[in-house]
């Protein structure tokens, strides 16, 4: 297969993560949302936050291809919810396999590239997957602000699960960070987040 028709088909086939629904839900029509809208949602953060990031040299684009690439090995490894312990047992070795069933599609350069902007994510060592993963933890925890803590509402879930799975924001983002705490510490208030399971 040439090169144009491989990227044809890695395209077509990335349509399927419209259709991979996420726990979090929409603030206005309160659907689940998809990986898709999630990944987008991201990227446009990304944009906009860089700001109150505390390495000011990140690369932006960089930071933004992780945002946009990094849940693509959910169509076929479905999503995991991040406070499903169980879920998360081989939710590494489940995204391994779909990276490499959906990266291989591609022409070899671009599928290196895209294990490797994947495997930069996962890792979290480098300050643009850092960025990254701020953004990825803080979106849902806007969308639970906005939705009387949906996702926050199951039994595995309380304030302290909330603020460790956002504390990547402490060191890397301290502004983003103290709104984190600010939402967490008001929901509790209301009544939308537990202090203890």
């Amino acid at each position: 297969m040439g090169r144009l028709k491989r990227q044809l088909e890695f395209i077509i086939e990335i349509d399927k993560l419209k259709h991979i629904l996420r726990q979090s839900v929409l603030i206005q029509d309160r659907r689940n949302e998809n990986d898709a809208e999630h990944s987008w949602h991201l990227t446009v953060m990304a944009m906009v936050l860089k700001e109150h990031f505390v390495d000011q040299d990140v690369d932006l684009l960089k930071a933004m291809k992780m945002t946009i690439i990094h849940d693509l090995v959910e169509i076929y490894a479905g999503d995991t919810f991040c406070y499903d312990d169980e879920g998360n047992g081989d939710k590494l070795e489940r995204e391994i396999e779909s990276a490499g069933k959906l990266f291989s599609i591609l022409p070899e350069d671009q599928e290196a590239e895209f294990w490797s902007l994947w495997e930069e994510f996962e890792e979290r060592n480098t300050k643009e997957a850092k960025f990254a993963a701020c953004l990825d933890r803080m979106q849902p925890l806007l969308l639970n602000s906005r939705t009387e803590g949906h996702t926050w509402k199951r039994p595995e879930v309380n304030r302290d699960k909330v603020l460790e799975r956002n504390m990547i924001l402490k060191d890397n983002a301290p502004a983003l960070w103290q709104e984190v705490v600010e939402i967490v510490d008001r929901a509790v208030d209301r009544g939308q987040l537990r202090v203890t399971n």
